[in-house]
């Protein structure tokens, strides 16, 4: 009777140590802090920018100025050297900006294996009685996923101005209504360097920005999250806001964080400040669960669950042969 029950425990821990596994989908924003052709004579900058990026199924690169088109097209050949695995592409917005001597760019860099553009769109900004509201209109794009739970996904962009951040963020949450009902989705996502603290975004301006007072959207990135390299500044300026409960559950729950690559890849602040001045935000999207493969990440649940399993199926039967 105790042998058959062992026995049984033994199979039921065979089973449950055959979990469904699935790789993680990550989506990130990294604001490159004028990314142009001087960046990319620096072979460091370079190859640290490529382990940042292609960490990512999806990232936004902001402060791209490549007037000359030279230095997106050098980055992406690095990436696609740097990561054989996959194979990434670039979706790239016009240059935006007033001023004719200093325009930025917003870069999709994307896994051409794991998601697929379905649809672009560059927010034309002439909302009546708000026209021009923006100095980097967003470029918003539709993407589609092959492994995560929510098949398709609309991601905004901003890099708002600092002198101007509690006026766009507003706006922005017309640019969020606008594109909800054009392309009929409520999974849209929020992201970018949006200069959301410290002196650029005062407490008491909080409460005339919709993005914010709307209790439907859900701000992952928190308050005293430092987004900076700087050590002589602690501030939340890059944030990720995704739209609607369905959606946020489609999240993984506390995946939402900076990535300080500093620390990362043991850097000096000087080393960490020639590749930006920013960390880069990310969140993972929850992934469909596969049979056929089981990947295992040091710190992830999924690893401590079979690290758990494993432990006690090693029990149970060091328990069984005693008992034999």
């Amino acid at each position: 009777m105790r042998l058959s029950f062992l026995l049984l425990l033994l199979l039921f821990l065979v089973g449950v140590n055959d979990v469904e596994g699935a790789s993680e989908f990550r989506v990130c924003a990294f604001n490159l802090h004028h990314f142009g052709e001087s960046k990319t004579r620096k072979d460091a900058v370079m190859l640290t920018l490529s382990k940042i990026i292609t960490r990512c199924d999806v990232s936004l690169l902001q402060e791209v100025r490549d007037s000359k088109e030279v230095a997106l097209p050098l980055l992406m050949s690095q990436i696609n050297r740097f990561d054989t695995r996959h194979q990434y592409q670039a979706l790239v917005s016009e240059r935006l900006g007033r001023s004719e001597t200093y325009k930025e760019q917003y870069v999709f860099v994307y896994r051409t294996d794991t998601v697929t553009v379905t649809g672009k769109y560059q927010y034309p900004d002439t909302r009546p009685g708000n026209v021009d509201v923006f100095s980097r209109e967003p470029f918003v794009v539709r993407f589609k996923a092959l492994t995560t739970t929510v098949k398709e996904f609309v991601l905004i962009p901003q890099h708002t101005t600092p002198a101007n951040t509690t006026k766009e963020l507003d706006a922005l949450y017309d640019v969020l209504q606008h594109v909800k009902k054009m392309w009929k989705t409520e999974n849209v996502m929020l992201l970018g360097d949006f200069n959301a603290d410290c002196g650029y975004l005062a407490k008491k301006n909080r409460k005339n920005v919709r993005l914010i007072t709307d209790q439907r959207l859900y701000w992952l990135i928190e308050d005293k999250t430092d987004t900076t390299v700087r050590s002589s500044t602690s501030c939340t300026y890059d944030r990720i806001v995704v739209n609607g409960e369905a959606f946020a559950r489609e999240i993984v729950p506390m995946s939402a964080r900076p990535f300080n690559f500093q620390r990362e890849y043991r850097l000096t602040e000087d080393e960490a400040l020639d590749v930006s001045d920013h960390y880069p935000v990310e969140v993972l999207l929850k992934v469909v669960r596969s049979k056929s493969s089981f990947h295992l990440k040091e710190k992830s649940v999924t690893f401590k669950a079979f690290y758990i399993m494993n432990a006690l199926f090693c029990k149970a039967f060091v328990l069984i042969l005693y008992c034999l």
